[in-house]
């Protein structure tokens, strides 16, 4: 199937696993492709994806993702060194925060790259660098992220199977259906009709320092990822240690709750603007490319842009090729648009700043 392709680099190692799944051959007679699923766009579909493979447009550029590393490391170097030569007055203590805040998201883009395997050729190299810059740089657990993430790609946007929009409908009400619904029901567990101002103090600064938290150490913990956690330990002593000689007890944890709300922030706007706007309903059991296009949009290219959402303004590419590295996200979007074209499909692409807007 289109998802069992997108997902795996190595497709004859993994398909070992499908035999002892298989529990017969359809009768002649029978259609290979499901009633709701348009047979036309996903003939279409695997024929452009073959198009893909022939381009090497899956094969990354190692040179492109080392430089990515290395000024991640020169910026999360240089927020310690700002107060060990400038002093912990309030002006370095500012700007020491904004340069640990920016390494720590252009990590967070770095460790999407490898969790989707599109950095290195081996699968393990992705995997053990996944555990260094996820778990060493950021203090999280890769198996964790790798876990609720594959369920986003797979059913994007999808009630009770993306974990993305779990918060619907405790803290917010998503999409217009489900709107409907709750209204029908007469079910509220929270002032809806002011969600548009409380989301701006709630879900930005703290899904980081709060649910991300706790819930990265309690699956980690129920599901014995030991490795992750290992790995996660020593990000707090690093950090603990070289920040609590520069700083009193109260100054370094006000310093990691504020880096944590901004770096928070800048993760929710970028990776909410793709997706909340769009489409939030049922699983409908639609073809791949229909599902991924339903629920995602891009944002407008610009150097910019492209670094400060890691590339994510190319979120349907992202989606359709999930271990595409992101620099090759720019080649295939024309070919992308032109099918969108050819099967009457809406390729949604907007400036940055309607992107934010559209999610308030």
């Amino acid at each position: 199937q289109d998802a069992f392709e997108a997902f795996h680099v190595d497709k004859e190692m993994v398909s070992k696993y499908l035999k002892p799944l298989q529990i017969g051959e359809l009768a002649p007679d029978q259609p290979s492709i499901e009633p709701t699923k348009n047979k036309m766009l996903v003939e279409d579909f695997r024929e452009l994806r073959a198009t893909v493979e022939k381009m090497g447009l899956l094969k990354p550029n190692q040179l492109f993702f080392f430089l990515h590393l290395a000024h991640i490391l020169l910026l999360d170097i240089s927020a310690w060194l700002i107060l060990f030569y400038f002093g912990t007055s309030l002006m370095p203590f500012i700007v020491s925060l904004l340069v640990l805040t920016i390494s720590q998201v252009q990590a967070s883009w770095l460790q999407h790259d490898l969790g989707h395997l599109s950095v290195f050729k081996k699968i393990k190299w992705n995997h053990l660098l996944h555990k260094f810059v996820m778990c060493h740089l950021i203090g999280a657990s890769a198996k964790w992220w790798t876990l609720l993430h594959s369920q986003h790609h797979a059913k994007p946007n999808c009630f009770q199977k993306d974990p993305d929009i779990d918060i619907h409908p405790f803290l917010f009400t998503l999409g217009k259906k489900f709107s409907v619904e709750l209204g029908i029901k007469k079910t509220k567990y929270m002032p809806y009709n002011h969600q548009h101002k409380y989301f701006f103090i709630t879900l930005p600064p703290f899904l980081f320092p709060t649910y991300f938290h706790c819930h990265t150490f309690y699956v980690a913990f129920t599901k014995r990822y030991w490795a992750d956690l290992a790995w996660m330990l020593t990000f707090y002593i690093r950090f603990f240690f070289t920040y609590g000689l520069l700083l009193e007890m109260k100054s370094l944890l006000a310093y990691y709750f504020i880096f944590r709300m901004l770096e928070s922030s800048w993760f929710v706007w970028v990776s909410q603007m793709n997706h909340i706007p769009m489409d939030i309903d049922y699983d409908r059991n639609l073809d791949w490319m229909s599902t991924q296009l339903k629920v995602t949009c891009n944002v407008e290219q610009s150097l910019f842009n492209d670094w400060f959402t890691g590339h994510l303004n190319f979120q349907i590419e992202h989606h359709l090729f999930p271990t595409m590295p992101r620099h090759n996200y720019w080649k295939v979007a024309p070919l992308v648009k032109s099918l969108c074209a050819k099967h009457g499909i809406e390729y949604q692409c907007k400036p940055l700043l309607t992107a934010l807007a559209d999610i308030v």
